[in-house]
């Protein structure tokens, strides 16, 4: 890790992961900017030491601001700026307690997610993974009528778990595929949001109703464990599961048990618990569609991320409100 110190008196912010090339170069110019230059994830003792200089932390979600490591935080410490949209990472009601800022990076990442959510739909359905393991592994010989059958999503309906920003654009790029629009979400949208997606009130109402599940929900207590044995099996069999949210609103036991005995077809997954250490049952799965947590890795939006971020920082020390504060 290096540091970069433009001027005595800027502001002191410990980035702690390696950020694209535009957003760290806005940060060494604007602060005293504390780099991680070799993308290292730190530990627990070495982000304290480091945040001893610090007058706000730049985080990702790969550190995890327990109610302790917030504690153990030097006073100066005023604020915490997370490079993500979701903040599980972080214990917010321990940061209310210390009065410590905590802002995220919303609206900028939902076009690039909902993208992967259709990527994932697509790629379950038409057994992608399957396919482009044959051709590398030289196992594709032949070609014939009942070769490598998968589903098509055109004309299916689509249910939503969540529907935020990313869920709205998930139901808008679906449209295209003439898909059917369920949704379950806290409370219903306006009218003019929902289009003509059907709202329903309860989860267990709208399961049956999905030929692809989609979710889109943040990670909360009342989340945790959400979709368990007993809700996937009030799916149609046959049906696909998508997740783009976090790993632990899934049962992986449950999940991997319903894609082993065919009751569902697949599963396209971006997310898992304890990642990227994830259970391996899903490994030994044909059925299942795995990528590596690439919801918001384009180019553009990990710019548009890393310049929000900053964008908080520099609301917080001109004395404003930052736009984006979650505690």
């Amino acid at each position: 890790m290096s540091s970069s110190a433009p001027a005595s008196k800027s502001p002191a912010i410990l980035v702690t992961r390696r950020l694209p090339d535009n957003v760290r170069s806005r940060l060494a110019r604007d602060y005293s900017a504390d780099l991680n230059e070799d993308d290292g994830v730190l530990s627990r003792d070495e982000l304290l030491r480091r945040a001893r200089d610090a007058d706000a932390l730049l985080i990702c979600p790969t550190e995890k601001m327990s109610a302790e490591v917030i504690a153990a935080l030097p006073e100066r410490v005023k604020m915490v700026s997370c490079f993500s949209v979701g903040v599980d990472h972080v214990d917010l009601a321990a940061a209310a307690e210390r009065g410590l800022i905590v802002t995220n990076t919303p609206d900028v990442l939902s076009d690039a997610t909902a993208e992967i959510a259709i990527l994932l739909m697509l790629g379950a359905a038409r057994r992608a993974g399957e396919g482009e393991r044959l051709v590398r592994a030289d196992r594709w010989h032949t070609w014939s009528p009942t070769f490598h059958l998968g589903t098509e999503i055109t004309g299916k309906r689509l249910g939503l778990v969540g529907m935020g920003r990313i869920g709205q654009i998930t139901a808008r790029r679906a449209r295209g595929f003439d898909m059917e629009i369920h949704y379950h979400n806290r409370r219903p949208l306006d009218a003019e949001l929902a289009g003509d997606a059907v709202y329903h009130e309860s989860l267990e109402e709208m399961l049956p109703l999905c030929d692809v599940l989609s979710i889109h929900c943040p990670l909360t207590a009342e989340t945790t464990g959400l979709l368990n044995a007993e809700r996937l099996a009030l799916l149609p069999d046959g049906a696909i599961v998508v997740n783009t949210a976090r790993g632990g609103v899934v049962d992986d036991e449950a999940l991997i048990a319903a894609l082993k005995s065919g009751k569902l077809a697949a599963a396209g997954l971006d997310v898992f618990n304890n990642e990227p250490n994830i259970h391996p049952g899903y490994r030994e799965l044909e059925n299942a569609f795995l990528l590596p947590h690439l919801g918001s890795a384009t180019v553009e939006t990990r710019d548009a991320m890393g310049f929000r971020a900053v964008d908080n920082l520099d609301a917080f020390f001109a004395g404003k409100e930052p736009p984006d504060r979650v505690a």
